[in-house]
């Protein structure tokens, strides 16, 4: 295996673990302030192979179109998983979380369309942005619910970290729809070609 799509892997099979890890306390009443010991590495590090798989496929010239198709679905599938934790813990409101959801199996369709046509997409400046966004409000619900689990009291900025926290996430969910719309025009010519087969 290539060493880009191995960092690639790595972030799939670290998922499901930020999940549990996450839910553990919640589930047991056991843990919580050593699960923010493991969640905030494992957040950084599932993050940092998003950067190590691109840099790798870079510096050893083995950008391929599995790659390309590959690495974004390492993404949603990491990306959703950390936000399906928020959105049930509360931090993100279910209408967003439906709104992402739904554009990233669209853009996969998308993907899958243009695949058809001998096309790989590749990931665009919007989704990178909205992507990096969709990280900036789930780690500022990481720091939110860690100052919880280690039982810190933000008293009187409880409230506003909140709001800034949903305001994050409101950003990501409208770079999420503009970037589609990108990936939609930029595309169109392909789409419309696969629909005629």
């Amino acid at each position: 295996m290539k060493l880009a799509n191995f960092f690639t892997a790595v972030r799939i099979a670290l998922a499901p673990i930020f999940f549990f890890v996450f839910f553990f306390p919640l589930w047991t009443g056991l843990g919580a302030a050593i699960s923010i010991y493991i969640l905030v590495p494992l957040f950084i590090f599932m993050e940092f192979t998003d950067f190590l798989d691109g840099y790798f496929a870079r510096k050893q010239k083995s950008v391929s179109d599995f790659g390309k198709l590959f690495d974004p679905f390492a993404d949603v599938l990491a990306n959703l998983t950390v936000l399906l934790s928020f959105m049930l813990a509360g931090y993100l409101p279910a209408i967003l979380f439906i709104i992402i959801l739904y554009r990233e199996m669209a853009i996969m369709f998308v993907r899958m369309l243009a695949a058809r046509s001998g096309i790989a997409i590749a990931a665009r400046k919007g989704g990178k942005t909205k992507t990096v966004f969709y990280i900036i409000a789930a780690g500022f619900s990481l720091a939110i619910e860690a100052t919880i689990r280690l039982g810190f009291d933000l008293g009187n900025l409880a409230s506003p970290a909140r709001y800034v926290n949903l305001a994050l996430y409101i950003v990501a969910v409208f770079l999420s729809v503009f970037s589609f719309i990108d990936y939609l025009i930029h595309f169109s010519a392909v789409l419309r070609k696969t629909e005629k087969k």
